[in-house]
């Protein structure tokens, strides 16, 4: 494949937008950059000169780690355009004298001196309102010449799946006839996003795994994520299927990824045709959900029903005795370690094809 395709594409909602060949030409690429890390070899030719800007409305420790390392040892310079120490950028409607700046005013300006615009935003800073943050990349994409990258959104979370699938492909050399679980787990906390558990039965039923998505009731994912996977998995002749129970998901698997996430129906909704909400978020009953499963726990009697060569998998931060035991994120079949390290080679490969990046 050639690497123009790639050249000047926005990274939002990869899992859809691009095909299986290109995210398996994106995991060659990052193995591949990896090879010559690994062996000391300069490839600071790749984005010389190269600067991405990066804004970051939530806090993030991999991420933001991966994505300034990843473009320095590729030539390039990283510029973190902290939101609230600059002028934040806002959608209309959103506006606060003094203090933001209309996103199509931002867009502009960054487009004619950067080469890339990576961002992160769910949560709070997206005003609990669902597909909120997601739109708002896709606004920037509108007035920006230049590639945007998804580092998290409210729906996906495109570079964390990258990460997994080449940590995937290292370990079992490929994808078809693997059996994935994407699992929901307990949390004491009901800050978070979807983007992890959609990315992560996406991008596997691309590939041509077998998926089982876990999740208690009242804790479904978008229905246009189910009906994409669906048809991916139809697509490659795999398959795709829901369960309310974490022991019957887990048997026989070879990858288990227990995740907490949020419930859709008590997030705040946004009509985009009136510009207001439709439905106020309620955290303190999406709380109610949580708290009535909290034995949804990733513990050493459920991660023995998997396979004896099957892997625990998890994007970090976790949150031990909740999500997981210690005894399973920290025993040997974990590779959580090696997803964050994985991280690094993902987002060079993804800097380098849309960037331009002479390999």
């Amino acid at each position: 494949m050639k690497t123009e395709s790639f050249r000047g594409r926005d990274w939002i909602d990869a899992e859809i937008d691009f095909t299986k060949e290109e995210w398996e030409t994106l995991i060659d690429v990052a193995l591949e950059l990896k090879r010559r890390f690994l062996l000391g070899e300069d490839h600071t030719h790749i984005l010389k000169n190269k600067t991405l800007y990066m804004m970051f409305f939530n806090q993030s420790l991999r991420t933001r780690s991966t994505f300034e390392v990843g473009i320095q040892q590729l030539g390039g310079f990283a510029c973190n355009l902290e939101p609230g120490k600059t002028y934040t950028p806002a959608r209309k409607g959103f506006e606060v004298p003094y203090k933001t700046e209309r996103i199509c005013d931002v867009a502009r300006v960054l487009d004619r001196t950067g080469d890339g615009l990576a961002i992160r935003m769910y949560g709070e800073p997206a005003h609990w309102i669902y597909g909120f943050a997601n739109q708002t990349m896709k606004e920037f994409a509108k007035y920006m010449q230049i590639p945007i990258i998804n580092m998290e959104c409210d729906k996906f979370h495109p570079t964390q799946a990258l990460a997994d699938m080449i940590t995937i492909k290292e370990k079992f050399g490929g994808f078809k006839g693997l059996k994935f679980v994407m699992s929901w787990a307990y949390s004491g906390s009901t800050h978070k996003p979807l983007a992890v558990p959609q990315s992560l039965v996406l991008a596997p039923t691309k590939l041509g795994m077998d998926v089982i998505l876990a999740r208690p009731k009242g804790l479904e994912l978008d229905p246009e994520v189910i009906k994409k996977c669906k048809e991916f998995a139809q697509q490659n002749g795999s398959s795709f299927e829901e369960t309310d129970s974490m022991e019957d998901a887990f048997k026989d698997a070879d990858i288990v990824y227990p995740k907490s996430w949020g419930s859709l129906s008590y997030l705040a909704t946004w009509d985009e045709t009136s510009g207001r909400k439709t439905r106020e978020a309620d955290l303190e009953g999406m709380k109610e959900i949580f708290e009535r499963n909290k034995d949804w726990i990733c513990d050493q009697k459920k991660l023995s029903l998997i396979k004896p060569s099957g892997i625990y998998m998890h994007c970090l931060p976790a949150d031990r005795d909740m999500e997981v035991t210690d005894e399973v994120i920290d025993g040997p079949q974990s590779v959580v370690y090696d997803e964050a390290e994985n991280r690094l080679h993902a987002h060079k490969a993804i800097m380098a094809l849309l960037m331009g990046g002479r390999l």
